[in-house]
């Protein structure tokens, strides 16, 4: 049994509010849960304290048993100072695709061309 621990939605419509839940892999998300372990608020301002609440030493044996936290809640463990998330690096992310290249290249192009015929006049 795949052990997860995530994130269960509960809350109102446009009102989210989260408990930070250990699961079964295969369970739906808001469904049944093993154990609880905190909560995340994220209508509640980022400094506040109470936003996200997590029983540290529960999470703690959780993992030891083998339980694979989401990217959210690994974020939540980093914080709380129960495991420390590896830092990603993904350089390519701010380039440009493949089509905005060519289109930046199609047009540096054409400046250089329309900048060629006033340099000459320009000279003479």
């Amino acid at each position: 049994m795949a052990l997860k621990i995530r994130l269960a939605r509960g809350g109102a419509k446009k009102r989210p509010y989260y408990r930070i839940v250990v699961a079964d892999a295969r369970s739906p998300r808001d469904g049944r849960f093993i154990d609880r372990l905190g909560s995340y608020d994220p209508l509640k301002a980022k400094d506040d304290p109470a936003r996200v609440t997590i029983d540290a030493e529960k999470a703690k044996e959780w993992l030891a048993k083998g339980a694979q936290p989401t990217d959210r809640v690994l974020r939540f463990l980093d914080q709380a100072g129960v495991v420390t998330r590896p830092a990603r690096s993904n350089p390519k992310k701010a380039e440009p695709g493949k089509k905005a290249q060519e289109r930046a290249a199609e047009r540096a192009e054409r400046a250089a061309a329309a900048a060629a015929p006033a340099e000459e006049a320009a000279e003479a």
